[in-house]
């Protein structure tokens, strides 16, 4: 049995955590923080996560937290889910490129944008560059294929199409014919489907 804690509050980032959880298969407990009673801010969680934030993993002794280092992590970690390339081969760096492009440029693109933050004067200076050059490199990525990686879905979809996903619901994202076909065919796994219920079903539990 896989001895897996997930650190979770219902409809934030964590649910990409939750995803690739359902996409691995493996058991898991959650434990849900209550943001409104400060149990974020425990000493206990903070020994864990010291930003206070979620979504977190405790596999065994080892603690893991930020979202795409999370899926990163659970696709090496139980590689019969057959979530990640192997690593002496091509895909492995389309792989490690898109799913950090959309860490270090898809989230925080969207996140300006739907703020209205003002664009510098030299986009050069900030690691995403411009809004829209940062759409447009993420719709050759998604339009390659079925998936990023062609034809095989991988952790990389589980974190480029929740945050594809939430950028459409937020409206902070174009809703390009690609974004919308790609979420589409993303919503459709049953683990997707899963994750979704089951954060459906955290949210009123938070709520009682």
């Amino acid at each position: 049995m896989a001895d897996i804690t997930f650190f979770h509050r219902p409809q934030s980032r964590g649910r990409i955590a939750l995803w690739m959880l359902e996409e691995v298969g493996v058991p898991y407990k959650t434990q849900l923080l209550r943001f409104d009673r400060g149990e974020h801010k425990t000493p206990e969680y903070l020994a864990l996560n010291p930003m206070g934030k979620v979504p977190a993993i405790k596999h065994g002794d080892t603690v893991v937290t930020e979202a795409a280092a999370i899926c990163a992590y659970l696709a090496d970690a139980f590689p019969a889910a057959n979530l990640a390339p192997p690593t002496n081969s091509a895909e492995r760096g389309t792989y490690y490129r898109w799913m950090f492009f959309g860490a270090g440029c898809v989230e925080p693109a969207i996140v300006d944008h739907m703020l209205k933050r003002p664009q510098v004067d030299r986009p050069g200076t900030i690691g995403y560059g411009s809004y829209d050059d940062t759409l447009g490199a993420l719709e050759k990525a998604v339009s390659a294929g079925t998936y990023i990686l062609g034809d095989r879905f991988s952790a990389a979809d589980v974190y480029v199409g929740s945050q594809i996903g939430w950028g459409l619901m937020a409206k902070a994202l174009e809703p390009r014919k690609a974004f919308t076909e790609y979420v589409g065919r993303c919503a459709q796994r049953p683990a997707f489907q899963r994750a979704a219920a089951q954060d459906e079903k955290y949210m009123k539990e938070s709520q009682s």
